[in-house]
């Protein structure tokens, strides 16, 4: 993709989204979000299998969501730019009553969501233009989940890019506070504490993006999951979380955590 190819973005800043896409080996992205992301590579050999890793934890945990624990209903915030095994492809793939709603604040997300949805059934797969910041209008806006049956939330690789001080932890128990009994958070989370390299990889990463990321520690990631119910085996590297055998394993382990709970 070219700078010219989608007028009015400014696609001179990188964007966490294109980058991410950049990682996984998508095309949809600008000459800044490559730049941010070698720049990150050059530090953290073997990111683009951790991303990998955890693009494979979204579709395991979507497969446990809409099988053991009967989820019909899921609400994906910060999905990014559409790639394999897409939330709604899993979902409906075991249980094609699923419904899904996604939600991402990237004009280029958007794009591509218009494009994902055609042929799917009316009503069942939903894009949002939202940010995570503003829970109630996400929610004001999701029109095809019904409230007072269980929803799956789905937070896989997005509240690095909330800081602290915008109040992530508010955030995720507002959203879960709307949420009936028997719903499930999903999360994966990059981490400060796996790798050495991580703290440098996030300087390098904040010099370039429009969001700053927040990589944080395992006790730090566990805390969303306050007052729920967590599904064994917790909060584990995203590779560990229930693993299929064709999986990827990242040369030298992951750097992301993830978890699944309920809420009581």
């Amino acid at each position: 993709m070219t700078d010219e190819t989608v007028a009015g973005l400014d696609t001179s800043v990188a964007h966490p989204a294109r980058v991410y896409d950049y990682w996984l080996g998508g095309k949809d992205n600008f000459a800044a979000d490559r730049e941010a992301a070698e720049r990150v590579l050059a530090v953290t050999p073997g990111l683009r299998q951790r991303v990998r890793a955890n693009r494979a934890f979204l579709a395991r945990a979507v497969r446990y969501l809409a099988t053991e624990a009967g989820i019909r209903q899921f609400l994906d915030i910060g999905t990014g730019i559409p790639s394999a095994n897409n939330t709604h492809e899993v979902a409906q793939a075991v249980a094609p009553d699923s419904r899904i709603v996604y939600v991402d604040n990237d004009p280029i997300v958007l794009v591509h969501a218009r494009a994902l949805l055609v042929g799917t059934p009316e009503g069942a797969t939903q894009y949002v233009e939202g940010d995570l910041r503003q829970p109630e209008a996400i929610l004001a806006t999701a029109r095809s989940i019904d409230f007072d049956r269980p929803v799956a939330l789905l937070l896989i690789g997005i509240l690095h890019l909330i800081q602290d001080a915008e109040g992530p932890y508010e955030i995720v128990a507002e959203l879960m506070a709307a949420l009936p009994a028997g719903s499930y958070l999903a999360i994966s989370h990059p981490a400060l504490d796996i790798h050495p390299g991580q703290e440098e990889a996030q300087r390098r990463y904040n010099e370039r993006v429009s969001t700053p990321q927040t990589l944080r520690t395992e006790p730090e990631v566990a805390r969303f999951f306050a007052g729920l119910d967590l599904v064994p085996p917790g909060v584990v590297y995203v590779h560990n979380w229930r693993p299929d055998a064709s999986d990827p394993v990242p040369p030298g382990g992951v750097s992301a955590y993830g978890g699944v709970a309920r809420k009581p």
